[in-house]
């Protein structure tokens, strides 16, 4: 189903002039739960965010069974590769970009929809907090604007990782978790692949997602979705 307009239009609040995108949600496949990602446009200029080396839209492939929800460890599958106790996250580090952002965590409303990150803080990072904890078992979500009504927002860069790439997220147990990035893909939000993106796992995944692609002035939005495919590598005490 992938990331889907919610409503016409932007926030109720914006810049005279400005561009800015409509609403959108993610539902997790096999599960009615709902997560909301707003991105707002940059109305300083017309530049966009770095597009992944392999800058055309990825496939979503064949039809897939539907997965679990990543609400709850894997079941029948054996466990595989390391993995951390649940904690929440507190900072996410990506030196590759220069991002050094703390977290927020994402509560459902009374719709199942995931509140996004608020816009106003073009630094924060929001993590499914009914998920997987990164580095615990599981499919970990992270979402993170890709600008604001004032420029690049934390997740400007994502575009720009490549495989190998590492992402550390310092956790409130006093343990850092690091990952290395497996791919970065872009799929259109009209034929996203919800069971790749959301589906539970065996071993600790972590996804970062924000918008990219073209921005579809019409539709005051990014026309697909930047994923981030990461697992975790290896974990320390701070």
């Amino acid at each position: 189903m992938g990331i889907k307009d919610k409503v016409q239009g932007g926030p109720a609040t914006r810049s005279t002039g400005g561009r800015d995108a409509g609403a959108g949600r993610i539902r997790l496949a096999g599960a009615a739960v709902l997560l909301g990602l707003f991105m707002i446009h940059s109305s300083l200029d017309g530049s966009s965010p770095p597009a992944p080396a392999a800058a055309s839209p990825a496939s979503s492939g064949p039809a897939r069974a539907k997965a679990a929800p990543p609400s709850a460890p894997a079941g029948s599958a054996a466990p595989q590769g390391p993995a951390m106790a649940a904690s929440a996250p507190t900072r996410l580090t990506i030196p590759a970009i220069g991002v050094n952002a703390p977290f927020t965590k994402l509560a459902l409303d009374k719709g199942g929809v995931l509140q996004p990150p608020p816009n106003t803080d073009s630094n924060l990072v929001g993590w499914y907090g009914a998920g997987a904890s990164p580095g615990e078992r599981g499919t970990a979500l992270v979402l993170g604007h890709v600008d604001t009504k004032r420029g690049p927002a934390v997740f400007w860069g994502l575009g720009a990782l490549k495989k190998g790439s590492k992402v550390e997220i310092t956790r409130a147990d006093a343990t850092t978790a690091v990952f290395t990035v497996d791919s970065v893909e872009v799929f259109p939000k009209n034929n996203f692949p919800d069971e790749r993106v959301y589906g539970d796992t065996p071993s600790a995944q972590l996804r970062l997602i924000t918008c990219g692609g073209t921005y579809d002035h019409k539709r005051r939005d990014y026309t697909s979705n930047v994923v981030v495919f990461a697992h975790l590598d290896s974990s320390r005490k701070r």
